[in-house]
């Protein structure tokens, strides 16, 4: 699916606009690609022009919501089919997004693009081939190719995120000639589709699967099992946990994913919200 390259529109982004508009300023500077970029429109007093197209001035926003423009209007980002599914701005530009509800990338802190790479800094991928088990929005995998990565190889099951990596300026396109081919995404659930990749094929490893409720699957022996398998020895997997509650949930899973990352042949250590492996 080939990237929109239109304006994406959240309400503060808007307010200002109109702002603008209604001071009688006939331009606007600010950024419409999620604070990736700045740029002008030209305002009129029906219409505003941004990269020479027009667009209308949307009714009423919501909070929490990007738009972006579908071809006849200003539309959420945002799917349904099963799970609603919707890209969320943050305060730091580059956005997390939601199923149902449930947030499924940290953003309290810091930008879920920085926390991505901190998290990637712990496994080298400088020169690297990498496996990303989970791309989700593919911060992981951006960082990785900011990092000087030699190959990616990410798997997301989801067509909807799928999309919204599409919509998303801060996800990567694995066809921008800049990444010169080094990304490969492949829609597929990466518990079946790890069979296929070959032995001790992959330098380093990302694992960020959705919590344990959700995908018990990606937390088994079974699957840690395969992990082992595709790794070379001495190559490191960070495995991301979040720190879920155990007073309220009864389980310790960083501690429960770390014993069983080193049945499958890992040494293992809690690092910051997940678990660090070295492949034995």
């Amino acid at each position: 699916m080939s990237h929109y390259s239109g304006p994406l529109l959240t309400r503060p982004v808007l307010d200002t606009l109109l702002a603008a508009r209604d001071a009688g300023e006939g331009a606007w500077r600010g950024s419409l690609d999620l604070g990736r970029s700045s740029g002008d429109a030209v305002l009129a007093p029906d219409a505003w022009e941004w990269k020479g197209l027009r667009y209308p001035y949307p009714h009423k926003l919501k909070d929490r919501t990007i738009y972006y423009w579908d071809g006849e209007e200003f539309s959420p980002v945002s799917r349904f089919s099963g799970s609603l599914i919707k890209l969320v701005p943050t305060e730091w530009g580059a956005p997390t997004f939601e199923i149902d509800g449930i947030k499924m990338l940290p953003t309290s802190k810091e930008s879920p693009f920085e926390d991505a790479r901190r998290k990637v800094a712990l496994v080298e991928p400088r020169g690297k081939v990498l496996l990303d088990t989970c791309g989700g929005l593919g911060y992981f995998a951006a960082c990785c190719l900011e990092g000087g990565v030699a190959r990616v190889l990410s798997f997301e099951k989801n067509p909807d995120v799928l999309w919204l990596r599409t919509i998303n300026p801060w996800s990567p396109d694995p066809d921008d000639p800049a990444h010169a081919g080094r990304l490969q995404l492949t829609h597929a659930d990466v518990s079946q589709a790890i069979t296929q990749v070959a032995d001790a094929s992959v330098d380093a490893l990302l694992h960020d699967p959705p919590r344990f409720g959700i995908a018990g699957e990606l937390y088994s022996q079974v699957f840690y099992n395969q992990l082992a398998r595709v790794l070379r020895r001495g190559g490191r997997l960070f495995h991301y946990t979040g720190s879920p509650n155990k007073l309220t949930s009864d389980r310790d899973v960083p501690r429960e994913v770390a014993t069983r990352l080193e049945k499958a042949g890992f040494k293992a250590q809690l690092a910051l919200d997940g678990v660090l492996a070295t492949r034995r």
